[in-house]
């Protein structure tokens, strides 16, 4: 196997190029969720080039290609990048800054698609070197729920044939360029979006004791509900209420009809999970009606918690460290943010592991969904050579 992981890193150096203009195109070119039809058309001509029969139209723009080494049927283990991007305006002054308003990779999917088809360039150079088949899932729609994960999974992207294991990976600007983390068992949240309609009866702000002031109560509501963190939360389940939209439409001296909250809900617990949501549902009906007023508690559930495989994990944290060395392998804390990988998660062993992007002397530092996201392209001469490393020895285990 040392052999083979010599030719794989030889030819992953030997294309990095090649990934870097794949991905520098992708960002130039990004396209929001469920409307990734170039992005898929790009990736079903280079999956094409290398001579792979790409299924498309998977859940819209979502597709799947198969690499078949020796005696096929043998295991089949899957791998998955997502495609979308955000509506941002992006502020980096670079030479691959996308040429589409409002629109940016500002999560690193670029580099996940750009990645994942360096691997397929290796696997089918390497193809006879192993047995087994590995299923390669490019996913549209990661940032916008119901997340295309859950729809390629209906329409049976882990089905024939079904992979006994999936992988994916995550771009990490908190960690340094050439060193990449895994974390066992839970590892990312649970992810609701609440819409709350708070309905009083608005006037002039002068005669608040002829108003309901919506104002007022949805404030209430706001800090009420952290009690529901703060009284009812085991300490072994973590849990995050935010609130990042605040909408009262009225002047200095005019309270609104109506008051507008968006916000969202994340644990690690789906019992709690479910338990959270119907007290929050209960105590802003509540805590309205009692201040004369009204609410809507409207609950868009997203993606569940995102779990690894513990025994899958340690494998291919095993792995990741012939290939990388210990000194570049680390832990994970728990990370709040919600990734729809998880629905794989659910269904197959998984493992989701984060690829290190940051580099302080080059600036480099900007977090994901921000307007100056961006990775140290060296990473995209490691992500491909690793993925294929680890595909390959988990085929063999």
């Amino acid at each position: 196997m040392f052999d083979l992981q010599e030719k794989i890193k030889s030819l992953a150096k030997d294309q990095a190029a090649s990934v870097v203009a794949n991905r520098r195109h992708l960002h130039t070119n990004p396209e929001l969720s469920f409307e990734e039809f170039k992005t898929a058309q790009f990736v079903a001509e280079e999956l094409r080039a290398l001579g792979l029969t790409p299924q498309e139209g998977i859940a819209g723009t979502g597709l799947v290609a198969l690499i078949e080494g020796k005696n096929p049927g043998k295991k089949i283990v899957g791998l998955r990048a997502d495609m979308d991007a955000l509506p941002i305006v992006e502020a980096n002054n670079v030479p691959y800054k996308s040429q589409v308003p409002g629109v940016m990779h500002a999560c690193g999917h670029d580099v996940h698609t750009a990645s994942l088809l360096g691997t397929a360039r290796i696997l089918t150079q390497i193809r006879d070197q192993f047995e087994g088949t590995v299923k390669l899932v490019f996913q549209p729609a990661e940032e916008k729920a119901p997340g295309g994960a859950s729809l390629m999974i209906k329409e049976g992207v882990l089905e024939n044939p079904r992979p006994v294991s999936m992988m994916g990976q995550h771009v990490a600007p908190n960690i340094p360029v050439g060193k990449i983390g895994f974390r066992e068992g839970m590892y990312m949240a649970s992810t609701d979006e609440l819409y709350v309609t708070v309905i009083g009866k608005g006037g002039h702000a002068a005669a608040p004791d002829q108003l309901i002031d919506p104002i007022l109560i949805a404030s209430h509501i706001v800090v009420a509900l952290q009690q529901i963190i703060s009284r009812y939360r085991k300490p072994s389940n973590p849990a995050v209420l935010s609130f990042g939209r605040f909408i009262a439409d009225g002047v200095t001296n005019v309270i609104p009809n109506e008051v507008t909250l968006q916000g969202t809900w994340r644990c690690m617990d789906e019992q709690w999970r479910e338990e959270g949501l119907r007290k929050m549902k209960k105590m802003a009906e509540g805590m309205a009606e009692a201040m004369g007023g009204s609410c809507v508690f409207e609950i868009i559930k997203g993606y569940p918690f995102l779990k690894n495989h513990p025994e899958l994990t340690r494998r291919v944290r095993t792995a990741a460290t012939a290939y990388m060395g210990a000194e570049n392998v680390i832990d994970l804390d728990l990370w709040m943010a919600g990734e729809d990988f998880a629905f794989y998660s659910q269904v197959v062993d998984s493992c989701f592991y984060r690829l290190g992007t940051r580099n302080e002397a080059k600036g480099i530092i900007s977090g994901v969904h921000t307007p100056t996201f961006d990775v140290d392209e060296t990473s995209l001469e490691i992500a491909p050579g690793l993925m294929s490393w680890l595909a390959i020895s988990e085929l063999a285990f």
